[in-house]
C-alpha cells in the first residue's frame, strides 16, 4: 500500500508567513509584503524541500546554496525603500526568488548568479539571469538604484559599490567576526557608508571572503 503525504496548503503558508514572520518583524512597507504575500516562494525550491518553503529559516535551493529566511529578504527590501520604476542588481540572484519580488514591485531587475543549476531553476521561473562571478558585480547595466547582495558576505567588494549611483542604496548580510549582520549602506557623493538592522542567520554567498589584511 503507497502512503501519499498530503499536498502543503501553500497560499495558508504564505499568508501566516505574512502575519507571523514578516509583520512581528518590521516588515510593514505594504509594496513588499504584498510583493511576498503574492509570490508563490515554493515555486523556487526542488520538490523536496518545497515544503519548507515558509518556514523562518533559510531553506536548501540546490547546488549547495540556500534560499534565506523570508523577513531577511523582507527586511531588507523594506530599508532599502525599493519602489516601482528602480532599477536593481541582485547579486546571489539563486534560484530567482528575490528578483521575483522585486520585480513584482515593478521594480527593472539585473539577476546574476554563478550556478548554472540555480540560473536554469530561476528562468524557468521566468527570471532572466547573466551568468558570472558574484564578486564583479555587472557594470553593463550599471548604474543600479538598488543593490541587492542575497547572502552573507565578509565584505562588499568597492567594485559592487562602483556601481551603485548616486543616493543609491545597497543591502546584504555582512559577516564579522562570527555575527551577521542585516546592513543597509547608501551612496553619496561618492562614498558609502552604511547602518545595520539586526543580527541574522544567512548563509554565506560564493567569492565574498574577506581578503587577507582586510579592514572595515
Amino acid at each position: 500500500m503507497t502512503v501519499q503525504s498530503p499536498i502543503p496548503d501553500f497560499a495558508a503558508a504564505r499568508a501566516a508567513m505574512v502575519e507571523s514572520q514578516l509583520r512581528p518583524q518590521g516588515v510593514t512597507d505594504p509594496a513588499v509584503v504584498d510583493a511576498m504575500g503574492s509570490v508563490p516562494r515554493e515555486n523556487f525550491l526542488p520538490p523536496e524541500t518545497r515544503p519548507l518553503a515558509y518556514v523562518d529559516r533559510a531553506v536548501l535551493m540546490g547546488d549547495g546554496r540556500y534560499l534565506p529566511a523570508p523577513a531577511v529578504l523582507g527586511a531588507l527590501l523594506t530599508a532599502m525603500m525599493a519602489d516601482r520604476g528602480h532599477r536593481a542588481l541582485v547579486v546571489g540572484a539563486g534560484s530567482g526568488y528575490s528578483a521575483a519580488v522585486l520585480k513584482s514591485m515593478g521594480v527593472a531587475v539585473t539577476a546574476l548568479e554563478s550556478s548554472t543549476v540555480l540560473a536554469a531553476m530561476a528562468r524557468e521561473n521566468g527570471i532572466d539571469v547573466i551568468e558570472g562571478p558574484l564578486e564583479g558585480g555587472w557594470k553593463k547595466a550599471a548604474p543600479y538604484d538598488l543593490i541587492l547582495i542575497d547572502g552573507a558576505v565578509e565584505y562588499i567588494p568597492d567594485g559592487i559599490v562602483a556601481q551603485l549611483a548616486n543616493g543609491g542604496r545597497l543591502g546584504t548580510a555582512l559577516a564579522d567576526r562570527g555575527i551577521t549582520r542585516l546592513i543597509v549602506g547608501r551612496k553619496a557623493a561618492g562614498a558609502f557608508g552604511y547602518l545595520s538592522l539586526s543580527d541574522a542567520g544567512v548563509p554565506a554567498l560564493p567569492g565574498f571572503a574577506r581578503p587577507a589584511a582586510f579592514t572595515f
